[in-house]
Formats: C-alpha cells, structure tokens, sequence
C-alpha cells in the first residue's frame, strides 16, 4: 500500500492521464468523507474529476421524526437512554438530545451496546433503551447486545432500531436521477460485512461501476483510478485485504436471527422500502418501538438547511446559505454539521484545504 507524498503525486498523476473525459464519482463512507477532506484530496483531482459525499454518513441520514422519536422516549419516567456521542448534538425539531440531558433527561454515551446492556444490568428499577443507528458495519454489534441481554434476562433492555442498509440507499439515488454519478467509491467498512458481491447490482442494473474501498489516501486515489480504467461497468474491489466478495457469513447470520427487514426513512431520500432493520416479532420484549410507543408530533425541519440535498450529491456543503454563518460545529442546524462523519463538518474542519 502506497502512503507517501510522492506515492500519492504518482497516483494523481495517473489519474489526470487516464481520467478521459472525467465525470462526477461519489463516496458514500463516512470515514471517507473525512479522509477525503482531512487530506486535502480532491486538490490532487485533475479538472472534470469531481467527487462528491453521498449519504454515507448515519446520524446525518436518521430522519427528523426519528429524532423526534428518541427526544420523545426520553421524556418517559424511568427512562435512560443509551446512544453514541454523535447523536446526542444533533438537532431534533424541538430539541437534541443533549438540551433534553440538560433539563433533566437521562442520557448516556456509550462505546457500544454491551455497555448499554451493562448499564441496565446494573440498575433493574430504569428501563435503558439504546438507539440503534448506523448501517451494516454496526448493526451486528447491536444483534449481539440483544441476544446478551436475552441470555441473562436483562428485561429492563431494549432497542430503537434505526438501522439502515447501504444497497437499496445507493438504488433510491440512482432512480432519483438528480446526479450524473459515473462511479461510487464503495464503503470499506460496510463490505467488511455485506461482501463486495452485494453492489453487483450496481453495474448490472444501472451501468455505473464501483469500487470497494480502503481508508488511506492511497486507498482513495487507487480506487478512483480503478473507476476510471473500467472500460465497462463493474463492481471491483480495492480492499482486498479487509474485504472478501461474500463478506462475513457469522456477522451476518447474527444480523439475520434478530432483524428483518423494514420501510425506513432516510433524511434527504424519504422512504426506502425494506432498507431499513427491525427488531423480529419474537424479541418484541426487547423492542423500544413495541414497548414504548410515543407521539413525537409531526417532524419541523430547520428552516433554510440543505442538508437532505448535501446528502444527494446535489448541493455542495459550502453552496448552504447556513454553511459556516448560522450552522457551524459548537451550534449546528443539520446533522451534517455534527457528526464527525458529516459532509459539512469535514469541510468546515478542513476549509481551505479541499476547495
């Protein structure tokens, strides 16, 4: 694997040679996100190559009324929530979570799900409900804190699923139209589980390649290289060394014995029939949504913010009016500016480094 500032020279200078005609490729990995603006990457593009953010960052694409959902939970006596830190600023319609820890609420960052299992564990007389976000990297970690909790019959736990799942996402964008995209840079991480077979339907499908990739600025670049040397769609694979064509078949089939498939709502994209994860009717004991149902009224999206577009490859962080003027990290508006994965907190972090 090549790391070097001269490596990475060499890397963009193949790609301006064999670029052709160029074309909009898009990522759609959080941590690519970052990588890609933290290295100042698309400086090295050469003109026609344009690379944008799609929606690979998961808080940035949990919907406003599932937001709304868990501000609402924590309003219930006995209630503790359990959730990783990046969620706890994003704005909801009426309030974060962090402005309802303020007044009172029972909010806990937790490291994983285990430890949210832990802390019911310890303290029988809450109910702890963790928030279950993000896509197929961490979706087996959450099956895992389930069965945990069923086999030492931890009844005070559950789950809001909010899980969603990568395939059906990128198919919503490409029916959508809005984006000439020419190519996707594939999630590492997501693939490590799903393999790199599910995307096939990318190229077969649709006509637009893809390619798997690793997180170093190598990684990036040889990949975009790969994108560009298909002289017919296809979904290749730059990860080889984390990532097999069936991914991991344990992870999986834990994924399989607590979840199904559902109708999720994704910011920016609306509902996606069946992208999204549900707990399975016979673990309903451990299923929030089940247990604690709630009216968290209907959604208000903040006035004047493009996150949802941002989200679609439309708008350019920088083309929000809020962009660095209303919406910045210490006060955001949209989730993008939150989370550490976010379209606009990476370019904000990085301005000047990758305009």
């Amino acid at each position: 694997m090549r790391t070097s500032a001269e490596a990475l020279r060499g890397l963009a200078a193949d790609l301006a040679a064999e670029a052709g005609p160029g074309g909009t490729f898009m990522e759609v990995c959080g941590t690519h996100t970052m990588a890609i603006a933290r290295y100042g990457l698309r400086e090295l593009l050469p003109p026609g190559v344009r690379l944008v953010s799609g929606p690979g960052c998961p808080v940035c694409v949990t919907a406003m009324r599932d937001l709304d959902t868990v501000v609402a939970l924590c309003g219930l006596p006995g209630m503790t929530i359990a959730t990783f830190g990046d969620l706890v600023r994003v704005p909801a319609s009426r309030a974060s979570l962090a402005e309802a820890r303020a007044a009172g609420a029972d909010v806990r960052v937790v490291y994983s799900p285990l430890d949210a299992v832990e802390l019911a564990a310890a303290d029988p007389t809450r109910e702890v409900v963790f928030v279950g976000i993000g896509f197929e990297t961490t979706a087996p970690t959450t099956a895992a804190a389930v069965v945990e909790a069923r086999q030492r019959g931890v009844r005070n736990f559950s789950i809001l699923a909010l899980h969603k799942t990568m395939p059906l996402a990128l198919e919503a964008l490409l029916e959508l139209g809005e984006t000439p995209i020419r190519g996707f840079l594939l999630p590492g991480h997501v693939s490590v589980i799903t393999g790199s077979e599910c995307f096939a339907f990318l190229a077969a499908d649709h006509g637009v390649g893809g390619v798997v990739a690793g997180f170093q600025p190598s990684d990036i670049l040889e990949a975009l290289l790969m994108l560009v040397r298909q002289t017919a769609p296809a979904v290749d694979n730059q990860y080889t060394r984390a990532v097999q064509p069936q991914g991991n078949p344990a992870a999986q089939a834990l994924m399989d014995r607590v979840f199904e498939p559902c109708d999720a709502d994704w910011r920016g994209l609306g509902l996606i029939p069946g992208s999204g994860l549900r707990l399975r009717a016979e673990l309903a004991d451990h299923d929030a949504a089940v247990r604690f149902p709630v009216d968290a009224g209907e959604p208000l999206e903040p006035a004047g913010c493009r996150c949802g577009d941002v989200l679609r490859g439309v708008t350019d962080p920088a083309e929000c009016p809020l962009f660095g003027r209303r919406c910045r990290p210490e006060a955001p508006v949209g989730a993008c500016m939150v989370s550490s994965e976010g379209a606009c907190a990476a370019r904000y972090r990085y301005r000047g480094l990758d305009d």
